[in-house]
């Protein structure tokens, strides 16, 4: 029997747990902060859902399994298909634009790597029904808002921005057809991820042709949109170009014009991606992406719903907080307790029962020592606490009780029936 936890996974004891609870909190915090509204769905799903959005060959990144009525099922990867879901059912009743955001635990079968596990958590944000780039603009400046609530300066991280629909419109104009457009999105998306040798291989795969490498290629050496609409002036239609000027003249409303820039290489391999797509890495880019969204107007109806306009985007814990570690932004960890009651009397426990039952039906988180323990590992314990309140000695027979603040080393003796309201402030 193995007592270590599967390859990709992760125990969190106390500790682990507060760094997670710190990262859920300020997630939950930001998104409340811009309107979004929690919702959740189950840990497995059909097989199909998945499959339906990205194709049969997700299957070997999943984790799939037939239950006892040889169902075919599988632990998310991603919760986008549960959203999607969601819109085809109740969708139509829903008042636009849909606003919501979710942490789900996540399960993919993928190599393991540096900010790369086998289950996660992730936050998602989506707002479904609004068309116009107001929308994706208002998900970047959440975004924004979130790592700078982390602690984090617009010089430690950049939002990189490209546009499916441009580039659909530059290979259309290079003569690639939609079937070949698709494949050419995959091979782009790894471009800068795997060796000359791997990327030629993916090119031949693609059937890719060596004057439509070369096409490809003009089109990456673009180093800002000013420059694509420069070299590639009347290949790109009107409309892209009009969508592209407003994001970023939003972006510039937003105030995050230091940190937003224009990037072709970002692509998101994934097909259903319909205009807009973006990326966040760290400032020195030795991180895997910290999140990554796009617009996704198509796979509410691919589901069998109405046509939704859609765009969300994704953040994993796992490489935020290597980042948030790498600069010395990671929570210290302390048990959160209020009060800690030590008792002098080692015969009894009731001093400590009797005043940790008030001050809990009074809502102060307190502890004390479950058995008669000595007063130095007493003290030892209340150090983890914002209040050392001490019973069972002289004071508690007269009615009162001793109180140390512990951050301050302040001490002082109080009622007892005055010791909610002193350490509580109420």
């Amino acid at each position: 029997m193995s007592l270590q936890a599967p390859k990709g996974t992760r125990d969190f004891y106390p500790e682990e747990m507060h760094l997670a609870n710190h990262i859920f909190s300020v997630w939950r915090d930001t998104a409340r902060l811009f309107g979004f509204e929690e919702y959740e769905g189950p840990i497995f799903e059909h097989l199909d859902l998945f499959t339906r959005k990205s194709g049969d060959e997700i299957v070997r990144q999943l984790y799939h399994f037939k239950d006892k009525s040889q169902r075919d099922l599988a632990l998310r990867p991603e919760i986008t298909p549960t959203l999607a879901r969601f819109m085809v059912q109740k969708g139509p009743s829903l008042k636009k634009p849909v606003k919501w955001f979710s942490l789900p635990r996540l399960f993919r079968y993928e190599r393991t790597q540096r900010g790369r596990l086998r289950e996660f958590f992730q936050f998602n944000l989506d707002i479904l029904g609004e068309p116009s780039v107001t929308a994706d603009a208002e998900l970047m400046a959440a975004v924004s808002a979130m790592l700078r609530a982390f602690g984090l300066s617009h010089q430690d991280f950049q939002i990189r921005v490209n546009s499916r629909r441009l580039m659909a419109d530059l290979l259309e104009s290079g003569g690639f057809s939609e079937e070949k457009r698709n494949k050419a999105y995959g091979v782009l998306d790894k471009r800068d991820k795997v060796s000359p040798d791997e990327l030629a291989k993916m090119y031949a795969e693609a059937g890719i042709s060596a004057a439509e490498q070369a096409y490809m290629d003009s089109i990456f050496t673009c180093q800002s949109f000013d420059e694509i609409k420069a070299r590639f002036a009347g290949k790109a239609k009107e409309a892209t170009l009009q969508e592209m000027d407003q994001l970023f003249k939003l972006v510039d409303w937003y105030g995050l014009s230091d940190c937003v820039r224009f990037d072709v290489s970002v692509i998101r391999g994934l097909a259903y991606y319909t205009g807009v797509v973006w990326e966040v890495f760290d400032a020195g880019r030795t991180l895997r992406a910290i999140a990554g969204g796009g617009r996704y107007d198509n796979l509410v109806e691919l589901f069998g719903g109405e046509k939704t306009p859609a765009v969300g985007f994704g953040m994993g814990d796992v490489v935020l907080a290597e980042l948030l570690r790498e600069k010395g932004l990671l929570p210290a960890y302390r048990k959160n307790i209020t009060a800690y009651v030590v008792n002098f009397n080692r015969e009894s426990l009731e001093p400590a029962v009797t005043l940790a039952a008030l001050l809990r039906k009074a809502g102060v988180s307190t502890e004390f020592a479950l058995k008669a323990q000595n007063i130095n590992k007493q003290l030892d314990a209340a150090k983890n606490a914002q209040w050392a309140l001490f019973v069972g000695g002289i004071e508690w027979e007269q009615g009162e009780v001793k109180i140390k603040n512990m951050e301050k080393g302040v001490e002082m003796t109080v009622l007892k029936n005055r010791v909610v309201e002193t350490i509580s402030g109420k």
